[in-house]
């Protein structure tokens, strides 16, 4: 389980946050959670089908969520920390993409 922490950047917290994705199917649940969720936007902003962007946490969340509590058997840091969390989902899906992190 995830000890509290404080951070008073996200320099600092991003490492804490790649220890607790540390699981390659957790982060590929991520990276997919990623990929889906911009999907979902491009989609409701060509089709103006904006209902559709109540499925963004849902969809960004679930997959990380799962990837979490099967794979990596922790609690998301979006629970205590979640704007730099959320942050540290689209730096380490950059990082992922450009190779930095193994998918």
């Amino acid at each position: 389980m995830n000890t509290p922490h404080t951070f008073s950047s996200f320099k600092a917290f991003y490492p804490y946050y790649l220890k607790e994705h540390r699981n390659v199917t957790c982060r590929r649940l991520h990276f997919v959670g990623s990929v889906l969720v911009l999907a979902v936007i491009v989609t409701a902003l060509l089709k103006q089908q904006y209902t559709l962007l109540w499925l963004l946490p849902i969809i960004g969340y679930g997959f990380a969520w799962v990837g979490h509590f099967f794979f990596e058997k922790n609690r998301p840091a979006t629970f205590k920390h979640p704007f730099y969390s959320l942050w540290g989902d689209w730096v380490m899906f950059k990082d992922i993409l450009i190779g930095k992190i193994k998918f």
